[in-house]
């Protein structure tokens, strides 16, 4: 392996190590672009471990400040979404299939029955 592959590695690993850039990036993979609002409820949701409408306004706040300010931009650093906070546009780049495999096997160890019985992605 030549350091580009490791040091792309490491990336990948440090970039999934937070489940709420995972669960983003679950929620995306379905779609491949979704709205801010819809993604801050159900990783929020995942979070909790409660269902979406359990979420109450303080939690959203909390969660949609961490993505705006830490998750958000830390993806679209690596080229694997691109977003607007205008429009609230979330859309995954091609950068994604490069962590997509990684981000697959994840899944099939989250604590999250939601999750892991979603289709492959």
């Amino acid at each position: 392996m030549n350091q580009t592959s490791a040091s792309r590695m490491e990336a990948a690993c440090s970039l999934l190590a937070e489940s709420e850039r995972r669960y983003l990036l679950y929620q995306l993979a379905t779609d491949r672009t979704a709205n801010i609002e819809d993604l801050v409820t159900q990783v929020a949701a995942w979070k909790l471990d409660v269902r979406a409408v359990e979420i109450d306004k303080e939690t959203r706040q909390r969660v949609y400040v961490s993505l705006v300010h830490n998750h958000l931009p830390r993806l679209a650093d690596y080229d694997i979404i691109d977003y607007d906070l205008r429009s609230g546009d979330i859309v995954l780049e091609d950068g994604f299939d490069d962590v997509k495999p990684l981000l697959e096997q994840f899944r099939q160890t989250e604590d999250e029955l939601e999750i892991r019985e979603r289709p492959p992605l």
